[in-house]
């Protein structure tokens, strides 16, 4: 199983997407979500409408490239119309599709991104039991809003037909881990010893101890 640092790996709730708290999520050897939004034409690293301290997207991506990383890159896009921008940053560093996708795009907007090519992940959730442009999505953002409804299943059923599934872990909404991580460990061990591993991600912010849960066999 592929781990996503949410928002880097951080101490306190100050350093999310700082370029120090990605660089280190990078250095620990996880792959990263991170925010893009428009700030004064360019597109930055920011969760909230940004300020002028928002890292440009460029500067994230020179630390992944400087780093050596080839970690999955979650890239949650925020705002509209950033197609062009975010392909150029990405082109110009020899970043290829198969290193990121980016998710959660107003729909209209996420055309714009399957013109060019580029991959994205449709969301699946409790407020959303049919994703939209399903058939053309790379992969599933599997979401639990408000109750551990994702199983085994669930799981399987996208990465049978082809697409890579991304788990949202319960604590990014205020609640408890345990039970949906216990839920989704043997469909975790079960695509392992499958050598199919690298078709499931997980998003969380307690990334060292994910990696140390999915990677036991009990």
């Amino acid at each position: 199983m592929i781990v996503l640092a949410h928002r880097g790996l951080w101490r306190t709730a100050a350093e999310k997407n700082s370029l120090g708290a990605l660089r280190e999520a990078l250095t620990q050897g996880f792959g990263i979500e991170t925010d893009l939004r428009d700030h004064d034409g360019r597109v930055v690293i920011s969760h909230d409408p940004p300020t002028g301290t928002a890292p440009a997207l460029e500067q994230f991506l020179d630390m992944y490239v400087e780093t050596g990383s080839a970690h999955t890159l979650a890239l949650n896009v925020k705002s509209d119309g950033l197609q062009e921008k975010v392909q150029k940053a990405l082109a110009d560093r020899h970043i290829g599709p198969e290193k990121y996708f980016l998710f959660d795009m107003a729909v209209p907007d996420a055309l714009g991104y399957f013109q060019l090519e580029m991959p994205c992940f449709t969301r699946e959730s409790e407020l959303e039991p049919a994703p939209a442009y399903v058939n053309q999505a790379a992969g599933v953002w599997l979401d639990c809003f408000f109750q551990d409804w994702i199983n085994k299943g669930t799981i399987l059923k996208h990465i049978d037909a082809g697409r890579r599934v991304a788990l949202v872990s319960p604590e990014l909404h205020g609640r408890d881990k345990s039970i949906a991580w216990k839920n989704w460990r043997e469909a975790a061990n079960g695509l392992r010893s499958q050598g199919r591993a690298d078709q499931l991600m997980i998003c969380t912010d307690h990334p060292a101890e994910a990696r140390t849960y999915f990677d036991g066999e009990d």
